[in-house]
């Protein structure tokens, strides 16, 4: 096993990683304002579809910042290798540093991941041997959340009865409709990508 914890310098990952934290603050502050907390006064909806939406928002973000600082399988600078795997290790004419076959160097990260699958600038790392079931919990995890808050956006306007009471001073009320649009725009955008990716990872472990 490697490391406890792996920081990746890369401002670009910094990037892609603080647009999925905002998302995730986005629908985690405006869901709950919108619907859950008004339906749920009003007796539409029981208290556990907003706790499950909460759980759900919970292990995203932790699977996020786990597969974000958890090693990918970096190899030491001084890796010792078995005698009777000597034959299965290769240099690598970039780091100059001996590695297992399958492993690759990630010019992004610089070093040599073992099992490296591809570099990830939205949880900023490297997805390898040491992380790899840690980035698919976070796609899963990813889906679960996206595919709630598709359906609560679409219960609120088809199915949900209309609020009886509602502030329209307050400044997400007076702009629901633009807000939960959004909301809308990103978890369609968010589901899709995740499910092709999550499908393509799974497809790849079992052949």
């Amino acid at each position: 096993m490697g490391q406890l914890i792996h920081f990746v310098v890369d401002p670009q990952g910094w990037c892609c990683m603080g647009l999925i934290i905002f998302i995730w603050l986005y629908n985690t502050i405006f869901i709950p304002k919108v619907i859950l907390f008004p339906h749920y006064e009003e007796g539409n909806i029981s208290v556990v579809a907003v706790l499950c939406y909460y759980f759900c928002s919970l292990f995203c973000i932790a699977s996020l910042f786990r597969a974000s600082v958890a090693d990918p399988g970096k190899l030491p600078e001084n890796p010792k290798i078995p005698v009777t795997e000597r034959e299965c290790w290769e240099l690598c004419y970039k780091c100059n540093m001996m590695r297992p076959k399958r492993s690759h160097h990630c010019s992004r990260c610089g070093h040599c991941v073992r099992r490296m699958d591809h570099h990830c600038p939205w949880i900023n790392n490297c997805v390898g041997e040491d992380n790899h079931w840690l980035f698919l919990q976070l796609c899963f995890y990813t889906q679960i959340l996206s595919s709630y808050t598709l359906i609560l956006d679409f219960c609120h306007y088809y199915y949900f009865l209309p609020l009886k009471k509602e502030n329209w001073d307050v400044f997400v009320f007076r702009h629901e409709l633009a807000l939960l649009r959004i909301s809308a725009f990103m978890g369609l955008i968010i589901l899709g990508g995740i499910s092709r990716l999550f499908y393509t990872q799974l497809m790849g472990i079992f052949t």
